[in-house]
């Protein structure tokens, strides 16, 4: 497998105010797939992803990545993490993407590309030559010296996209990537994870969107911060997808 995340449990807020966003969540993502996770908002969709990265700090359960434990609850509840080195090495792992691009409004889109290479201390030229590799592949090589300012929202997921694989991770991990695009700059976005799919990199994505979870090969159906279907290896196949 390669992401397994086990019971895991997530809460906001205390006393009367609390509320219970994740109730026990088990999921298995094998390479090569495209997944998606399905579920209307305030799910617990999104919750899950950043638990999963480590953005959000859970309550309890087990999140592997390739074999490797990243976080764990002990017996007594308390929280483990991976050493330095092997989160390091983990968080290679995966690229992210978001519905609200999470773009440097000040920089320029060559240099919000290369931004996760700088910080794993790659050098200047190589990091600038491998972002405009990435934004040719995404279709704004003509568009590196813009802003994000100066980009349509289609485009923009372009850049956050290319941010995302300029790193060469074996994962992509998006929220929501079309929920804030118009249908066809959606479609646009699909149709780059259809391509990088097909280059062996694996996908997840979350949706409340049923025409977007068309695409995947397994959904994965979230709802009230408790599974409801797909958490292990029912996946569909390409004719059963085109079917439904």
């Amino acid at each position: 497998m390669f992401l397994e995340i086990q019971q895991i449990k997530k809460h906001f807020g205390e006393g009367e105010s609390r509320v219970d966003v994740l109730r026990g969540i088990d999921i298995s993502i094998e390479k090569g797939e495209i997944c998606v996770l399905l579920g209307p908002s305030g799910s617990g969709k999104s919750t899950l992803l950043r638990c999963a990265t480590m953005l959000e700090t859970m309550d309890s359960g087990e999140i592997v990545y390739l074999g490797k434990k990243a976080v764990w609850s002990d017996e007594n509840g308390k929280l483990n993490y991976a050493d330095k080195k092997d989160l390091k090495e983990i968080q290679s792992q995966y690229g992210l993407v978001f519905q609200n691009f999470n773009l440097l409004p000040r920089q320029s889109v060559l240099e919000n590309v290369a931004l996760p290479l700088l910080y794993a201390g790659v050098r200047k030229k190589e990091r600038l030559e491998r972002a405009k590799e990435m934004l040719a592949r995404v279709g704004l090589e003509e568009r590196i010296q813009f802003k994000p300012t100066q980009l349509s929202g289609g485009q923009k997921q372009r850049v956050a996209i290319a941010r995302a694989m300029v790193s060469q991770p074996r994962l992509l991990l998006a929220d929501e990537p079309t929920g804030a695009l118009d249908t066809r700059s959606g479609e646009q976005v699909m149709e780059l994870f259809a391509q990088l799919h097909s280059e062996g990199v694996t996908i997840v994505m979350i949706t409340h969107e049923p025409e977007i979870a068309r695409h995947a090969q397994r959904i994965v159906t979230i709802r009230d911060g408790r599974l409801e279907q797909g958490g292990f290896g029912e996946c569909r196949t390409e004719q059963e997808g085109d079917a439904s």
